[in-house]
């Protein structure tokens, strides 16, 4: 990190607390508010000008934050660990396990189907199988940062939101087997051999050892919560384990041909979920977590904008392709998840929009693209610049379109007159003090 790290950051924050300004005009939710403040001071932007700490002039610039991009997935992962309490999973447990893995399929499905039968008809080299099947993988993927936050943004509550948040949630543990499958496939179709311990061994052995990891520091934040009387020492050390937890999900190496590796979101998901179900304290300490975590998950998303690359748009193939990807994805996660939601007798509001909310895509999408580059003769690069374009799609306009559905199911309430009239009152109140003290 350069000497103008805090300046960078400082930039970063305040610009995107002021585009919510600006958005909040147009009614859009504030996390679209961040990415776009992200593009706009990033490298294909402000980031133009080379001034050092006013905006990112570089990718790497951008790249050294990774730090806040960890912290905050893990927080983000604590945060839907709440949703998985035992009382609330009874009544819907077994919709969102359902519905969880086959709006998942679907979309993986719907993607190999498109795009295998795209390459085809493309020239050659322009898109091959392996990559047909691991872009189909890659759209299992959904981004819990971005539905989390409209959540909290517009205090969403109600069946839909109930089940929306556990889906999101096991949307990583089912991406993260379909994707090693695929991609396994997929490595060895020019071989010719099937690599049985890369598309089983490894993913069962990372989900495993994330949820024990997970489910054993839920255990010891509980145990430790019981030494502090304090409320403020308490959320100190909840978030002194989270930061913990994420740090150790980084460990892993290779034991022969066995790669064991830790899932960041599934981990601190389970730490989640292990916690404010044992621990009676966890839903004050859990609602104070949040408070504090509302600065980082601003910044999270503010360099997330930063690092949309908009040099896709130069290619008009990858252009073209990324928009079947995108059109087939939605499809699949739509009809995927009104199918299974209708198998699963879910209320009329479920089925219509429940599917819509499941659109946007980013990190955990990112993070298989990066996997894809071990791909052989360079086809990662064509994965990473489709999936890129994906998510600067997905990530501009999956908020809105997730407010709009939970909106329209009559899940985000409009502020009543009481609140309004509350706050005009407390306005003019401090207006009043304000005059008194001048005279």
């Amino acid at each position: 990190m350069s000497e103008y790290t805090l300046l960078t950051v400082s930039v970063a924050l305040l610009a995107g607390l002021l585009m919510t300004r600006l958005f909040k005009k147009f009614k859009l939710p504030s996390v679209t508010a961040y990415l776009i403040a992200g593009v706009l001071i990033g490298p294909h932007c402000l980031g133009l000008a080379g001034i050092e700490g006013l905006g990112f002039a570089s990718h790497e610039i951008v790249e050294s934050l990774g730090l806040v991009s960890s912290v905050a997935l893990g927080f983000i992962a604590f945060s839907i660990g709440n949703e998985f309490r035992l009382e609330d999973l009874k009544k819907t447990g077994k919709q969102a396990f359902v519905i969880g893995i086959l709006q998942a399929l679907a979309a993986m499905a719907l993607v190999d189907l498109a795009l295998v039968g795209l390459s085809f008809l493309l020239p050659d080299g322009k898109l091959s199988i392996a990559q047909a099947l691991t872009l189909g993988a890659i759209a299992t993927a959904t981004a819990p940062a971005a539905t989390l936050m409209v959540v909290r943004q517009y205090k969403a509550k109600g069946p839909l939101t109930k089940l929306l948040l556990p889906i999101v949630a096991l949307d990583d543990a089912v991406g993260l087997i379909a994707f090693a499958v695929s991609f396994g496939i997929a490595k060895n179709l020019g071989s010719g051999k099937l690599d049985l311990i890369s598309i089983l061994i490894n993913p069962v052995i990372e989900i495993v050892l994330s949820l024990a990891l997970g489910a054993v520091m839920g255990w010891v934040l509980t145990q430790l919560e019981k030494l502090f009387n304090s409320n403020t020492n308490r959320l100190n050390l909840t978030i002194g384990v989270v930061f913990l937890t994420a740090a150790l999900t980084e460990l892993g190496g290779d034991i022969g041909p066995v790669h064991v590796g830790l899932s960041p979101l599934l981990t601190c998901m389970m730490l989640g979920t292990v916690f404010c179900n044992i621990c009676p304290l966890s839903h004050d300490l859990m609602e104070r977590s949040d408070k504090w975590t509302s600065p980082l998950f601003a910044l999270f998303f503010v360099i997330s904008g930063a690092e949309l690359r908009l040099d896709v748009f130069k290619d008009l193939s990858i252009v073209f392709i990324g928009v079947v990807y995108i059109i087939f994805r939605s499809a699949g996660k739509y009809f995927g998840a009104m199918g299974s939601a209708k198998m699963t007798d879910c209320s009329p509001e479920i089925c219509k929009y429940l599917g819509i909310t499941l659109l946007p895509q980013a990190g955990v999408a990112l993070g298989m693209c990066t996997l894809a580059m071990a791909l052989p003769d360079g086809q990662g690069k064509l994965i990473q610049s489709i999936t890129l374009f994906a998510v600067l799609i997905y990530e501009l306009v999956g908020p809105l379109l997730t407010r709009m559905a939970l909106q329209a199911a009559g899940e985000i309430k409009p502020m009543s007159d009481e609140v309004k009239n509350r706050r005009h009152e407390k306005l003019k109140a401090l207006e009043a003090n304000k005059e008194s003290e001048a005279k």
